[in-house]
């Protein structure tokens, strides 16, 4: 009966550890979705995140009609994204190699930067020759590059 005891409760901890794991895991996540926009978007937005066979998880429900998502780590750079529920719309079709929906304009947030893409193949997941692969910055980037963040005016 000790025993049974003991197996159950090394059971019950190895499920609280891997609860916490999964929280900390959840957390970091919330904190790399909510950096791709501006605090008075991100704080209020609801977040999903994408396991790696495309289905979606809400990690916080949101409260002002704007979503997040943190950086995918198997894409080349950081693309956490913020947007609203068009930008939602467009990107599941783009997802879903479908077409976007007509008439409908979506506002998205990269301010952590994106990941930089091909020009030529939308589903491209890597650079390859001649699949024409942009390459860009982060905003803080195109800031400092312009002087915006040394202190200068401009």
């Amino acid at each position: 009966m000790k025993r049974l005891l003991m197996v159950a409760a090394l059971v019950a901890a190895g499920s609280l550890v891997a609860m916490q794991g999964a929280a900390a895991d959840d957390a970091a996540m919330i904190k790399s979705a909510e950096s791709a926009a501006p605090p008075a978007v991100s704080s209020g937005a609801a977040i999903h995140a994408m396991d790696e066979k495309g289905a979606m998880r809400t990690l916080r429900e949101g409260t002002n009609g704007f979503w997040c998502m943190p950086d995918n780590p198997a894409t080349p750079g950081p693309d956490p994204m913020c947007g609203d529920a068009n930008a939602m719309e467009r990107a599941m079709a783009w997802i879903g190699k479908k077409e976007p929906p007509k008439g409908k304009v979506g506002f998205m947030h990269m301010l952590a930067g994106g990941t930089d893409g091909s020009n030529t193949d939308p589903y491209a997941t890597k650079p390859e020759e001649g699949n024409n692969w942009v390459e860009t910055g982060t905003a803080r980037d195109d800031r400092q590059r312009n002087g915006h963040d040394a202190g200068l005016s401009g």
